[in-house]
């Protein structure tokens, strides 16, 4: 973990990994979103071990076993709110087919978009909602790379 710290600029801050300056705005801000949804990609080679895209890691000095997040201080000792929002339901924990960043358009519709819908939202807007997505992000085809919320 000493080496972790001292050798990684922007990880430690964002998970509020360095003792002494955690951040408590950041984990009241964190805590405060109304869902996360966390996304594994099961044949994802470029995260390693795959389980740090829902902050899963090995203990501290090993290589295995691969802990799940709740085994992790980061989320024992709710660094970021991360077991804030998982003991009130608002974690959600999915996992889909494919490398780092490949979600196909059935999975996004299946796992992401509900999450950006109001109550309110009616088929059409959902439908101009996935449009937007899809034109903000470049997307086109049914096996597209999206960018997604990963991290150790």
């Amino acid at each position: 973990m000493e080496d972790y710290l001292k050798g990684c600029r922007f990880l430690p801050k964002l998970n509020n990994e360095i003792p002494g300056e955690r951040n408590a705005t950041y984990k009241e801000r964190f805590s405060s979103l109304e869902n996360l949804v966390l996304i594994m990609f099961e044949s994802d080679i470029v995260l390693i071990p795959r389980e740090t895209s829902w902050f899963g890691y090995y203990p501290d000095g090993a290589f295995d076993p691969v802990l799940p997040p709740q085994k992790t201080k980061l989320y024992e000792e709710d660094w970021i709110g991360l077991k804030t929002l998982d003991d009130t339901g608002r974690v959600k924990f999915v996992s889909v087919p494919g490398g780092h960043l490949g979600i196909s358009d059935s999975d996004m519709m299946k796992h992401i978009v509900p999450y950006l819908m109001d109550e309110t939202s009616t088929s059409a807007s959902l439908a101009a909602t996935w449009y937007a997505i899809k034109e903000a992000l470049g997307l086109t085809g049914s096996n597209t790379g999206v960018l997604l919320q990963s991290s150790t």
